[in-house]
């Protein structure tokens, strides 16, 4: 396996741009828990790791910017969902990779993340994609950025399906366990107040 120091740069999108319809049409990305914003957990996680980080966001701008070292928002004003983001993020990353998350996934760790990063490294040109059990997880996902003209393609077609591209791309998986704790979704209220590491 590579050694951790050789890794090539990646570029890191935080995905903040949704409408939080479970979360009664609230930024999802600055709602608290515990004791802060859930966009800056993952901030505080993955600045170390990169030197391009990218926020899709499409509400408080001014909140998010200085969090990340550039801003990205859809181009279209109805929320149309994270491929939305991922095409975006694709079109500004500076570097070879760009790894992926959404704002809501809190405890996730370095070691998930290099786990991603090393197996994009074992795989070239194959976006990796997270999966949980039998479970795909495609917001969790390491993209070479050199596919990003078949990302755009794709929308340009109506594609609006992460997972589908990235499959058709010959995507590999990063296995985890079902009910990894690393993998909480935390997208209601009650999921919210009631995980627990």
């Amino acid at each position: 396996m590579t050694a951790p120091q050789t890794l090539a740069p990646c570029s890191i999108l935080l995905l903040a741009g949704g409408q939080g319809q479970r979360m009664g049409g609230r930024d999802k990305g600055l709602i608290e828990w515990r004791g802060e914003a859930l966009i800056r957990h993952l901030q505080r996680l993955t600045r170390p790791l990169t030197d391009d980080l990218i926020i899709s966001c499409n509400r408080n701008r001014e909140q998010y910017a200085p969090l990340a070292d550039q801003l990205v928002q859809d181009d279209q004003s109805d929320f149309p969902g994270p491929y939305a983001g991922i095409r975006s993020g694709l079109a500004v990353a500076r570097h070879e990779f760009l790894l992926v998350m959404p704002c809501d996934t809190p405890l996730l760790d370095v070691g998930l993340l290099q786990g991603l990063r090393h197996t994009a490294a074992a795989h070239p040109g194959k976006p990796v994609m997270i999966r949980q059990g039998e479970q795909w997880e495609p917001l969790l996902c390491c993209i070479p950025v050199v596919h990003g003209p078949v990302f755009e393609q794709h929308w340009q077609q109506g594609q609006r399906s992460p997972r589908r591209t990235m499959a058709e791309l010959g995507a590999v998986a990063l296995q985890c366990e079902a009910g990894d704790p690393r993998l909480a979704n935390l997208n209601t209220p009650e999921l919210l107040i009631d995980v627990r590491r």
